[in-house]
């Protein structure tokens, strides 16, 4: 005689272990998950940071560092208000970022000829990464003495580069500068320092 109640198994040990691995399983997962997560959070926040702060990322757009630097380029910088002639430059001018070699310090003398020439402080300018010297943009008198406080900036395609040498852009103050181009990460077969 039955009295309506069903008979209930009880599950075997071996079953209730094989649910609580597979619930412990579970919460693994979950907690690496979340921790890779936190992790790349902070490593995308600390990416962030030197990026902004201590080594921007700069594409380098238009021709007027060709063949140096062309367009398309990605590069790193370093902050640093410290360069030195020849050193390559980023530099904020008008909510945007141009980037120029430095041609001459505070106090300099630059002296350009027509056949692009340049002289500074009476002394011709050895310019390998120049392959076509021209006066290019120019709407400044020379000789010309470098403002103290700034430097005298020029594109190696002298040609097409609005520079230091037209007042739309004129010499640059350590205020505006972004950082030394040190390194081209992209494309990755041109990959190496800057000079």
């Amino acid at each position: 005689m039955s009295n309506g109640r069903k008979n209930i198994e009880m599950p075997s040990v071996e079953i209730l272990e094989a649910e609580l691995s597979k619930v412990q399983s579970r919460n693994r997962f979950r907690r690496a998950l979340r921790n890779a997560f936190f992790l790349l959070a902070i490593v995308a926040t600390i990416a962030a940071i030197l990026a902004v702060l201590i080594m921007p990322v700069l594409r380098i757009s238009g021709v007027s560092m060709s063949k140096t630097l062309e367009h398309g380029d990605i590069t790193i910088a370093i902050k640093n208000k410290k360069y030195t002639t020849g050193d390559v430059i980023g530099f904020y001018y008008n909510n945007d970022i141009l980037v120029k070699r430095v041609i001459a310090l505070s106090g300099d003398w630059v002296d350009i000829d027509e056949d692009g020439n340049v002289y500074v402080n009476n002394a011709l300018l050895d310019e390998p990464y120049v392959s076509r010297k021209a006066l290019g943009v120019c709407n400044i008198t020379f000789p010309y003495q470098v403002p103290d406080g700034r430097c005298f900036v020029m594109g190696d395609n002298r040609r097409t580069s609005i520079d230091s040498r037209n007042t739309a852009v004129g010499c640059i103050s350590d205020e505006m500068v972004v950082g030394k181009l040190i390194l081209r990460i992209w494309p990755l077969p041109a990959f190496g320092g800057i000079h």
